[in-house]
């Protein structure tokens, strides 16, 4: 089950990147920006001594007992993948660094690649962001990743949110539409990233969906999910759509046809809602599948909820049925303690009828968090499939 999962990984990321390239000759300019990045940007590997854990608890003391990495003392997402010579390599959210640091001690983005017996930060020359910021300031959130194997080389490439800051507290963010990065990773060598491309117009109403929040591909089609808050009431989730492309006619926005509750049609306005914004899932989930099953893991009602809980569906168009929470992992008032956003890692130490899922923890308290980054490193579990 472990290659499947990988495969799958690779062809949907592949498919993300194409529908990129095709949204710029469809779409023209304004819906579709590439960024100017230094062919073969220089990005260099140190090697710390490092011995894969063969648990989920050897996993997370590690996580809480490993020295710093220089350049990486703690971050959010965590999304994974496998390369083809065995390493792999892990992409990050907003990242600290150590007091001196020679460089950026803050950055929107960051890339770790283990292998057996060495753990390393990828590191720009400039020392900032793997994938770096706009002119104008807007970095990149990273939301997922995935690798196709090509002779000598693996093809990476990373989806991403486009943010940009609008104060100095926690909160103080918006996200402006998703992107894409790639990166050219030689099989023992060090990864380069070879172009950045927004997709879509800077935009920050959240009703309109964050179209490859989660996307999983079958033999005939790619399904990408899209988030969204409610346009009317109040919700602390967001409710979840589904979109449809087949594989060869991806790259071309114009065959996308998006589910309406009863068959596939093209407006993406009558997309149906999976599942509702009350009690719904986070900005960025995980959907996966295994046999004729799909799950989309996540936490009920994002930030402010409680609990991690898995939606069953026998189609990737529902009915999805929520589970039991299967842990819980409230975000914390009392201690300041933020917990959110699990992700599901179908390949990592995979299991029969359960899955390792991590999720992010902060603190909403920026002074206590650069006082003590650990509290700023994610934590696995393992739970069942419902």
């Amino acid at each position: 089950m472990a290659w499947v999962n990988r495969v799958r990984r690779r062809v949907r990321l592949l498919a993300l990147f194409s529908l990129a390239l095709g949204i710029a000759a469809v779409a023209g300019a304004g819906l579709f920006v590439e960024r100017e990045v230094t062919p073969g940007r220089d990005l260099s590997l140190d090697c710390l001594p490092f011995n894969p854990p063969r648990t989920v608890g050897g996993l997370n003391d590690l996580i809480a007992h490993y020295r710093s990495l220089p350049g990486f003392v703690g971050a959010d997402v965590g999304a994974d993948v496998q390369l083809q010579d065995g390493r792999r390599i892990w992409v990050f959210g907003d990242t600290l660094r150590q007091k001196d640091f020679r460089g950026q001690r803050f950055v929107r983005n960051s890339m770790l690649m283990f292998s057996p017996g060495c753990a390393t930060v990828v590191m720009p020359r400039d020392h900032g962001a793997v994938v770096p910021d706009r002119p104008d300031g807007v970095g990149y959130w990273p939301m997922d990743v995935g690798a196709v194997q090509h002779t000598g080389f693996d093809l990476v490439g990373v989806s991403l949110q486009r943010v940009r800051t609008t104060g100095s507290g926690a909160f103080d963010f918006e996200t402006l539409g998703p992107a894409i990065a790639l990166f050219s990773v030689p099989v023992g060598g060090t990864p380069r990233l070879i172009t950045v491309r927004d997709l879509g117009a800077d935009d920050a109403d959240p009703t309109k969906p964050t179209w490859g929040a989660a996307i999983e591909t079958t033999a005939e089609a790619v399904y990408i999910y899209g988030t969204a808050s409610p346009a009317q009431g109040v919700a602390f989730g967001r409710q979840l759509e589904v979109a449809r492309a087949p594989i060869t006619g991806v790259a071309d926005p114009s065959t996308w046809r998006y589910w309406d509750g009863h068959l596939w049609q093209p407006d993406p306005g009558r997309a149906a809602v999976l599942i509702p914004a009350v009690g719904g899932v986070s900005q960025v989930l995980s959907v996966f599948r295994r046999g004729g099953t799909w799950y989309a893991v996540s936490k009920r009602d994002d930030l402010l909820g409680h609990d991690l809980v898995i939606w069953k569906a026998p189609a990737p168009t529902g009915p999805f049925v929520a589970s039991t929470p299967l842990a819980e992992i409230p975000s914390d008032s009392a201690d300041g303690l933020l917990r959110y956003m699990p992700l599901a890692h179908p390949d990592l130490l995979p299991g029969d009828g359960s899955v390792v899922v991590s999720y992010s923890r902060n603190v909403a308290d920026l002074d206590r968090l650069w006082k003590s980054p650990r509290l700023y490193r994610p934590r696995f579990l393992r739970v069942p499939l419902p």
